[in-house]
C-alpha cells in the first residue's frame, strides 16, 4: 500500500444485512472517541413494511435528502434497476464528497453500479477515499461489485455482514479493529 494512501476498509453484505446501520453505529463510536466523521449514509425508506425509497444523509451536517424512489416520478428520473434516482441529489452528494473537510473517518455508503459501471453517481467518493488528509476510509459495496471496487481502490480490510443479527455487538467489535488500523 502506498504510504500516502490511508487505510481503506470495505463493507459488504447482501440487501438487508445491516450495512447502513453498521456505518451509522461506527460513525457514532468515532464521534464519541473525538474523531471527525464525514461522508454519506444511504438509509432505506420503508412504508407499510416495503422499501419504497432511499435517502442520503450528510454525516457532517446531518442534512438528508430523498435520493431514490421505487416509483418513477419527477425528479426521480434516472433509472437503475428497480430504482429511479434524483440527479440533483446525486450531484449534492457528489459535492459533499468532493468538498469534505479533512477527517478521521470518511464513510461512503455506497459505491454501486452508477459509479462502477456507468461512471455516474458519487464518483467523487472514489477520489475522496484516497485523500492523504484522511485517517481511515470505509466504503460500502454490494458483494457482486466487490471485484470492480477492488480494481479501483486499495482495500486493506473487508467487513462481511452475513445478516442483521446483533448489529450493535458487531459494531463494537469492528470499531475496536478500525481504531487499531488507524493508529
Amino acid at each position: 500500500m502506498d504510504v500516502e494512501t490511508p487505510p481503506l476498509w470495505l463493507l459488504t453484505g447482501e440487501r438487508g444485512a445491516g450495512k447502513t446501520t453498521l456505518c451509522r453505529l461506527l460513525a457514532d463510536y468515532a464521534r464519541a472517541a473525538g474523531w471527525r466523521v464525514a461522508g454519506l449514509l444511504s438509509p432505506a425508506v420503508f412504508q407499510a413494511g416495503l422499501k419504497t425509497g432511499i435517502l442520503v444523509e450528510d454525516l457532517v451536517s446531518g442534512q438528508a435528502r430523498p435520493l431514490a424512489s421505487a416509483v418513477p416520478r419527477p425528479p426521480f428520473d434516472l433509472p437503475l434497476g428497480r430504482w429511479f434516482f434524483d440527479p440533483t441529489v446525486l450531484g449534492w452528494g457528489n459535492r459533499i464528497l468532493q468538498d469534505c473537510p479533512p477527517c478521521d473517518l470518511l464513510i461512503v455508503d455506497e459505491i454501486g453500479p452508477l459509479e462502477l459501471l456507468r461512471g455516474e453517481g458519487w464518483t467523487a467518493g472514489l477520489a475522496a477515499l484516497l485523500r492523504p488528509d484522511l485517517r481511515l476510509g470505509l466504503v460500502v459495496v454490494r458483494p457482486e461489485l466487490e471485484g470492480l471496487l477492488r480494481a479501483r481502490l486499495p482495500v486493506q480490510e473487508t467487513i462481511r455482514l452475513e445478516n442483521a443479527g446483533n448489529i450493535e455487538e458487531q459494531a463494537r467489535r469492528w470499531w475496536l479493529l478500525l481504531q487499531r488500523a488507524a493508529a
